[in-house]
Parts: C-alpha cells; sequence; structure tokens
C-alpha cells in the first residue's frame, strides 16, 4: 500500500465526527461534472463517459479540477453509481440524451435468482482511481467514496435504465416481495464490499447515495431502503490506519424519515432542500452530523441572492456546538447548467459567514 500524504484540512472530517472546525466545511454533489468547461474538455478526449470513469488518469484529472476552481473542504471519487450492477453482468451503457442502460436488466426469476455479488477485481479500475486520487491529493483535503443504495441500484437494475414512474420495480416489489429482498440483500453485501475495498484503497470518508428512496411509500420505504443501508453501514470498516471512516447516507425526499435514518448507525444523514435545517438539528441531537442543504437552483440566482441563500442555511443550522456538525452542501447534485462563478461566490460565502456567526 502507498505511503500517504498527512493531511492538511481535516475541517470536513472533524465536522462528519461532531468535532469543532473553525468555519462550516463544503463540497458538493456532483462537484466534477459538466457545468465545468475543463471537465466538458476532458470527457472530450476520454470519448465517452465510461471512458472517464474507466481511465484512473482521467478519473483522477477531472477529480481534482473543482478542487482547482474552488476552496472545497473535500474531493469526490468520480465514478459512477452503477459501476457495481455494471461488474455483476447487467451491461451498463449510456444513451446521448437518455442516460444509463443496462442490455440485460433483471426482468424474470431466473434472472433474479442467478444475481450474485461481483468479483470485486472486476471493479479494480475503481479502487486504482482511488488511490491515484488521493496520491495526487497529497493531503490537501480529504477524499470522499460513494456507492448508490441497494434500492436505488435496484431501481435501475430492474428498470433497465431511469425511470418517471419505477412501474417495474415497484410492481415486483409489491407482487414478488421475495425476490425484492434477494435482489436487495446481494446488492447490500456488494454495497459494503465495494465501500470497504474504496476505503483500502485511500478513500477518507464513505456515502451511500439512495437517490430514488423518497420514492416509496411509508412503511415500503424502511423495509426495503432503510433495512439494507443499514446492512451496510453495520458492515462497514469504521477505522484504517489509525483514522476514524465517518460514513454519510443520503435519502432525496427522506426528510420524513430524519429520525429513522439517523439511527442506523451511520456518522452523517444528508438532506435535500425541503427539509428545514434547525428542525433537523433539533430531532436527532447528537446521534449524527447534517450535511446539506441548499436549493441547488439558487446558483442561477444573483451574488447577493446567493449570498443571502447561504446565510439562510448556515443561520438555520446554527453555530455548531459540542457534538453536533454541519457540512455544507447543495440538497442535491449541481445542475450542468450552473454558471461557474456562481460557485464561486457560494464557496466563498458558506466560509466568510460561517467563519462570522461562530465570533
Amino acid at each position: 500500500m502507498p505511503q500517504f500524504a498527512p493531511l492538511k484540512n481535516d475541517t470536513f472530517l472533524r465536522a462528519l465526527l461532531r468535532q469543532p472546525t473553525d468555519y462550516t466545511p463544503l463540497w458538493l454533489m456532483r462537484q466534477a461534472g459538466r457545468y465545468l468547461p475543463e471537465y466538458r474538455a476532458t470527457r472530450t478526449r476520454a470519448g465517452s463517459f465510461l471512458g472517464l470513469a474507466k481511465n484512473s488518469d482521467y478519473a483522477t484529472e477531472v477529480t481534482l479540477q473543482p478542487l482547482d476552481r474552488y476552496p472545497l473542504d473535500a474531493a469526490i471519487l468520480f465514478s459512477d453509481i452503477l459501476t457495481v450492477p455494471d461488474a455483476m453482468g447487467l451491461e451498463l451503457y449510456f444513451v446521448d440524451g437518455e442516460g444509463p442502460k443496462f442490455a440485460k436488466p433483471l426482468r424474470d426469476e431466473d434472472a433474479v435468482r442467478a444475481l450474485r455479488a461481483p468479483d470485486l477485481e472486476q471493479l479494480r479500475y475503481v479502487f486504482d482511481a482511488v488511490t491515484q486520487i488521493r496520491m495526487t491529493l497529497d493531503g490537501r483535503v480529504p477524499l470522499i467514496g460513494f456507492s448508490g443504495s441497494p434500492w436505488t441500484l435496484a431501481c435501475y437494475m430492474v428498470e433497465g435504465g431511469g425511470s418517471d414512474d419505477f412501474r417495474t420495480v415497484k410492481s415486483m416489489l409489491y407482487s414478488r416481495p421475495d425476490l425484492m429482498h434477494h435482489i436487495l440483500k446481494v446488492n447490500a453485501d456488494a454495497v459494503a464490499a465495494y465501500l470497504n475495498a474504496q476505503i483500502d484503497a485511500g478513500a477518507q470518508a464513505v456515502m451511500i447515495f439512495d437517490t430514488w428512496g423518497g420514492a416509496l411509500a411509508d412503511g415500503v420505504y424502511q423495509e426495503f431502503s432503510l433495512r439494507y443501508m443499514e446492512q451496510v453501514v453495520s458492515q462497514l470498516k469504521k477505522e484504517k490506519d489509525g483514522q476514524r471512516i465517518p460514513s454519510i447516507v443520503f435519502t432525496k425526499g427522506g426528510g420524513l424519515w430524519l429520525e429513522q435514518i439517523a439511527s442506523i448507525g451511520a456518522d452523517a444523514v444528508g438532506l435535500d432542500w425541503t427539509v428545514n435545517l434547525s428542525d433537523a438539528r433539533r430531532k436527532v441531537g447528537d446521534r449524527v452530523a447534517l450535511q446539506g442543504n441548499l436549493d441547488p437552483s439558487v446558483l442561477f440566482a444573483g451574488p447577493e441572492q446567493i449570498r443571502k441563500e447561504v446565510r439562510k442555511v448556515l443561520e438555520a443550522f446554527g453555530t455548531p456546538a459540542d457534538g453536533a456538525g454541519h457540512i455544507f452542501n447543495l440538497g442535491h447534485g449541481i445542475s450542468q447548467f450552473t454558471p461557474p462563478e456562481a460557485v464561486s461566490i457560494m464557496t466563498t460565502a458558506v466560509h466568510e459567514i460561517s467563519r462570522e456567526l461562530r465570533k
């Protein structure tokens, strides 16, 4: 294993672990992405999204691009949540304008029963990228590894791609819950192994993206999404080389279940923009740190409005006290149409205003 440089900025990790920080750290979901002209240039050179994600040099390049532009407090591995089902043999491909697709979706009982957790060697390109990114960061900021949640992965695996109504996957869930539980159990074991391998490769925190958990009914969410995220979290390595490895879970549309999400054992809970941070902090107490939750559309407003909305988010959380932690983020991924200069205004405002609020 390579020797990694000591961390120069651990503010993000301290906030995750609910330790005191001089300011509120921030990073952005999809911070390496199409809103950056340098990302688009690298993607053109790579030839395709998968060409970008499966090449360690390109993945390292685009992971670091936003850090060279903005004073962000963490890097996140550039990859895709669908690498795991792709390695299970579902054959991921991308259609321009339509997003990800699987050539072999899980549509019948035989396909579901044949599903197995992937050989991690098939995901070696991800772990190689993690190590290369960590080496190239040279201790600037921590590196976040990630995976899709078992339920969110299952949505793509059964639907065969994105969906507006999740008709196919929900039909299976209600008519053949035994098959759905089988998929989710395999996914949970695969996601835990995948995240642990990222930790071994150099990830200093990990995040589970439950993008489609909010599409489920109350009661169904707990059985088919939250339960399996809890299984993942329970299997995660909590320490590496003497350092704590914090975990974050994020269910888009999950505000209704905040207290239940906070009880599954993760260190932090991500919140979308529909949740009031002050209420959220009161509900979770000192159980978890909170991450979020500016509406990404704020970044289409003018400089003064952006600063005003940043202040609202920071004031809603309040000054972090002992046992409380806040990581500033968007309530979901940054839009590809976001002006890069708006991100500059936001990042500067988060650091300045959060320092001011701590005085």
